[in-house]
């Protein structure tokens, strides 16, 4: 049976940097003969969190159900049927996207946290799937590496939330020196081969 791979992108620009960075990890792992579905969530209707926590009372390592009926649900199902996700987006003021973040505030529902108990617990630990995340950014690497670690950390722990194992990082550094910027073949080829390393 072929592994199915699933990339969640929170980006606005379509086939921007991190756009064509995903696109090159999928058809990476096609090649290696996967499955694979890219989820655009400026294509999704997602509601915001508003913290109800509804999601968090009944006990279970099963993701808890929201009270918003939206693309929410069908994304989870996707993810979890998944053997290996992607998660990316750009940083957009030192993190990532608005569009990434309102997903990710949603997995909550990752969480088991009855009113009774001070803090919230992981429903599982076990890190069922692998991980790639990708982001990008105007600065260059070294410097965004530096003064702007907040997305690439956000994304390992929302991986792990979501029970998958993060096995590489992808970050490309001044994506925005043209309007209609392509990425290098030297970036290609690193993110194929981290497209390639989710189906190893």
């Amino acid at each position: 049976m072929s592994k199915k791979v699933v990339a969640i992108v929170g980006t606005y620009r379509r086939r921007g940097i991190t756009d064509q960075t995903v696109t090159a990890m999928l058809e990476a792992a096609r090649e290696k003969g996967a499955e694979t579905t890219k989820i655009d969530l400026l294509d999704k209707n997602i509601e915001f969190c508003t913290n109800c926590r509804t999601c968090t009372q009944e006990p279970g390592t099963a993701h808890g159900r929201c009270v918003h009926n939206d693309d929410m649900e069908q994304i989870l199902a996707e993810i979890e049927c998944a053997d290996a996700i992607i998660l990316a987006s750009p940083v957009n003021f030192f993190n990532v996207t608005a569009l990434m973040k309102r997903f990710i505030e949603r997995l909550v529902a990752y969480s088991y946290w009855p009113w009774e108990k001070p803090m919230p617990k992981k429903r599982t630990d076990k890190l069922a799937r692998r991980a790639v995340v990708v982001t990008s950014s105007a600065c260059p690497a070294f410097i965004g590496r530096i003064l702007m670690p907040g997305a690439l950390g956000l994304l390992k722990k929302t991986a792990n939330l979501m029970g998958a194992k993060v096995v590489r990082s992808v970050y490309f550094g001044t994506a925005c020196l043209t309007e209609h910027q392509k990425l290098s073949e030297k970036q290609i080829q690193k993110a194929r081969a981290a497209g390639a390393l989710l189906v190893k």
